[in-house]
């Protein structure tokens, strides 16, 4: 993982809204984010979602009403984000989740374009009794 960039803004305010399923992020220059638990689970920076090198990635479904349960701090560069899917590997540093909040547009519109591709659902699978 980079280093941070000692240009990149930090954090001076985390709020988890569970109600709207939104993870809003103030930082030290001003800007705000608000980013949508199913956007920070569709891309996560774990080699789990990311794959181990260029075109690796692994397109995650089903994943429209994924909750965030719990947020930990990783030392004074990161939060790691508990999902209730039991996802919990990636590592949101401050500089990822500041270009997230800058790209957010473009990068939920190539991964709704991916899914379409794919032929596949933003909705959770429901698994049905036998």
């Amino acid at each position: 993982m980079a280093g941070l960039s000692k240009s990149t803004p930090r954090p001076i305010e985390i709020k988890l809204h569970q109600q709207s399923r939104l993870l809003e992020i103030s930082f030290t220059d001003g800007r705000t984010f608000q980013f949508s638990f199913e956007f920070l689970r569709v891309h996560s920076p774990s080699a789990e979602v990311r794959g181990h090198g260029p075109g690796q990635e692994i397109l995650q479904t089903g994943k429209q009403e994924v909750n965030i349960n719990h947020i930990e701090p990783v030392g004074s560069y990161a939060i790691q984000l508990n999902f209730s899917d039991g996802h919990n590997t990636g590592l949101y540093s401050w500089d990822l989740l500041y270009g997230y909040g800058i790209h957010q547009d473009n990068m939920w519109q190539l991964y709704l374009r991916r899914m379409d591709e794919a032929g596949a659902s933003r909705e959770p699978v429901v698994e049905l009794p036998t």
